[in-house]
């Protein structure tokens, strides 16, 4: 059993290193469990323009490097350990590496994780030409033809950035319209190399040994169609991190967090914030924000306030 930090952060996302920051700063032995890298999945965001201060935009992997350094320069501790689980008695603790890590109070700050698409072949094909991350593999697909699923704000980002790389991109929406922001699907609309399958589903995922097609289905009549493709990229969501939780952590129908306006939850001296909590806006700026009344938060019920 390591000694008892006064926080541990739980996530190495902009949430967790914003909360760790602030825990730091105010003197707290502050300790983030991450397993992969920092960053979270905005690590491998390509350009994130909508966080404020960088009016050119800024490099998912290089905001996720300095708000690294800046946590660390004031004390907090990055220990690169996949968390195993969350211990509530006799108290509270956090499962990682092996070993008990005791801490006076908690912050989940594990976000969530691409949802799948459920169909078949996509198991099977993902690492051979189907990918959550157009960043992480965009540059496998140089002038080859790819389709992106989705119609939100990652999927439009994504499909602009895989312009760059790929021969084509079409973009396959449930809908007749997209939910992404305005100036992203003007970007979209007015680009060449993107095309557009509305009321579009996936219904398989074909190739042997990699991607060579997806079978679209019509959501208004039903028809198939084959759709070549050499790769398949996936943006319909997320699914909450929590699955590591005891159930004695209120989570709603979806797994995501319960907390109340003080991001507390139900467990005494256990808080979450950012993408894993119910009512997220799911964006880098609000997980910040987040991690930092996450933090006060914590710092406020140590002190019996």
């Amino acid at each position: 059993m390591s000694q008892q930090l006064d926080l541990a952060v739980i996530g190495g996302g902009p949430c967790g290193l914003t909360a760790a920051l602030y825990g730091a700063r105010a003197g707290l032995h502050t300790a983030i469990f991450e397993g992969r890298y920092p960053g979270g999945q905005m690590a491998s965001a390509y350009l994130i323009e909508n966080f404020p201060g960088f009016p050119e935009g800024v490099l998912g992997g290089e905001l996720a490097e300095k708000l690294e350094k800046q946590a660390t320069r004031f004390g907090a501790e990055v220990r690169y350990q996949p968390v195993e689980g969350l211990a509530l008695e006799p108290e509270l603790a956090v499962l990682a590496g092996g070993e008990r890590h005791p801490a006076r109070a908690v912050i989940v700050a594990t976000g969530a994780e691409p949802r799948r698409l459920g169909v078949p072949g996509e198991v099977e094909l993902t690492g051979r030409g189907v990918s959550y991350c157009a960043t992480c593999d965009g540059a496998l697909f140089r002038d080859q033809r790819v389709v992106v699923v989705g119609g939100g704000n990652s999927a439009i980002q994504e499909a602009l950035f895989l312009s760059k790389l790929a021969s084509t991109v079409l973009v396959v929406h449930r809908r007749d319209q997209l939910r992404a922001d305005l100036v992203l699907q003007e970007r979209a609309f007015a680009n060449r190399g993107i095309g557009f399958a509305w009321n579009s589903v996936v219904e398989r995922i074909e190739g042997e040994p990699a991607v060579s097609s997806v079978l679209l289905r019509d959501t208004n009549t039903g028809a198939t169609r084959p759709q070549e493709t050499d790769g398949v990229f996936i943006y319909i969501g997320t699914t909450p991190s929590s699955g590591f939780l005891p159930a004695q952590v209120a989570r709603d129908e979806l797994g995501f967090v319960i907390t109340d306006q003080c991001l507390a939850t139900s467990v005494a001296g256990l808080f979450a914030a950012g993408d894993v909590r119910a009512g997220s806006l799911r964006q880098v700026v609000c997980a910040a924000a987040d991690g930092a009344r996450a933090a006060v938060s914590a710092h406020r019920w140590l002190e019996g306030g």
